[in-house]
């Protein structure tokens, strides 16, 4: 019988709700920032949630281990195909003739299936990656140094995130310049590990409550790390 926790499905739920939203709220809004040293910085504002996801990833698997965080992976993929799917739908409604904004919508729900199908695809890998190398780091520190897989995994499953994202969905698709790509790729990682840095003190904190409430620091020694299962171990 698998153990059962207290905070386990309420962060599953949270994990699936960011996923959501970086689908629902972040694609139709392209921001732009002024940043000391750097200067100015345009990107999409649904990289906001993806960073937030690897978080939530990172904090599972260091508590509850790679299976249990497997399990939260497939619901967000489950959670987010769905939404991708919905949206689609409803955009392709017809608008009633009285409604006039049908553009207004679609600008801001109407990704396209590319778009859609890379950011599922980016999504999955990514996360699964991100697991596995904490996973394994936290076996090679014996559960030191926190701060080191934290982002070591977190360098690991945004440049695979990254890197299957852009060209997935854009390349020669005429969105920019298909050179311009290296340096999007790049400036996109860079602001995800980033967030990562920037969160590894409320990180310490929070699995240190789940360790301490949740009677459980899995280490996966044992683990089964196929990704195509649900097995919690």
């Amino acid at each position: 019988m698998r153990k059962q926790y207290k905070y386990y499905d309420f962060i599953m739920v949270a994990f699936a709700i960011v996923l959501v939203c970086s689908n629902l709220i972040g694609p139709g809004k392209v921001t732009q920032i002024t940043l000391p040293v750097v200067g100015q910085l345009t990107f999409g504002a649904g990289i906001i949630f993806f960073p937030i996801s690897f978080i939530f990833g990172d904090i599972l698997t260091e508590v509850y281990g790679y299976g249990a965080s497997r399990r939260v992976i497939w619901a967000g993929f489950v959670s987010l195909a769905f939404a991708s799917f919905m949206a689609w739908v409803i955009v392709s409604l017809p608008p009633a003739t009285f409604w006039h904004d049908q553009a207004a919508y679609q600008s801001v729900y109407g990704s396209t299936g590319r778009i859609a199908l890379a950011s599922l695809i980016s999504f999955i890998a990514g996360e699964f990656v991100n697991s596995f190398v904490l996973a394994k780091m936290k076996i090679l520190t014996q559960g030191r140094w926190l701060w080191t897989r934290t982002i070591g995994s977190t360098i690991f499953g945004e440049a695979v995130d990254s890197l299957l994202f852009f060209p997935l969905a854009f390349y020669g698709s005429g969105e920019f310049p298909d050179e311009k790509m290296p340096m999007i790729i790049l400036a996109q990682f860079s602001a995800k590990v980033l967030v990562e840095v920037v969160f590894t003190p409320f990180m310490y904190k929070i699995v240190a409550f789940l360790k301490r409430t949740e009677h459980e620091d899995y280490y996966d020694t044992n683990t089964d790390f196929n990704p195509f299962t649900l097995e919690a171990h």
